[in-house]
């Protein structure tokens, strides 16, 4: 038991290295939305080498799930070395259709949205100025204050149900997206 903690710290150790050490700029522009972004292969090709170099192995894994009326594709990015494991979980809805896809490629792309977020978690990149954020004020027009700003009350606790600090589900019902094993 006391040696698979000690690897498991190691593994702990290393992944906190490996995320010091990343970087996956947004080298990618699109150009009808005016924003840089980066996909899960450019996530993958720069954090390979760095799992070489400390004998990490990755695993991607995709899974249909259902939660409710809408259908997920759930990717789990996992590192391992020997029996210590590292995961982190991540979903993204998948549409019905989109124009220009056929069923395949709308599934390859909830796929591909969904493991560069697990990826994202699990090797903590920042998503600073992700095209999901609100826009920001031009430059030389400052912001409003942040009293000015009309925020919806944050909801209270639930009776009855237990809230952990830190845990956060995207949905209700939806498991929590991360977790160690």
């Amino acid at each position: 038991m006391e040696n698979n903690l000690i690897v498991k710290n190691e593994l702990w150790r290393d992944l906190c290295a490996i995320q010091a050490e990343l970087e996956v700029p947004k080298d990618r522009n699109n150009a009808f939305g005016g924003f840089k972004y980066r996909k899960c292969e450019d996530i993958l090709r720069a954090v390979k080498p760095l799992l070489h170099a400390h004998g990490i192995i990755i695993l991607l894994s995709d899974e249909i799930v259902q939660f409710g009326e809408w259908v997920f594709v759930k990717a789990t990015a996992t590192i391992q070395r020997g029996d210590a494991v590292i995961s982190c979980t991540a979903y993204a809805r998948h549409a019905d259709e989109r124009k220009g896809m056929d069923a395949a490629q709308v599934t390859g792309s909830a796929s591909s949205y969904a493991r560069k977020y697990a990826l994202s978690g699990l090797f903590g990149i920042s998503d600073t100025d992700d095209p999901d954020d609100p826009p920001q004020a031009a430059p030389g027009i400052a912001p409003a204050p942040m009293s000015q700003i009309v925020r919806p009350a944050a909801p209270g606790p639930v009776p009855g149900k237990t809230v952990l600090p830190g845990v956060r589900t995207p949905l209700p019902g939806m498991p929590a997206t991360n977790q160690t094993r």
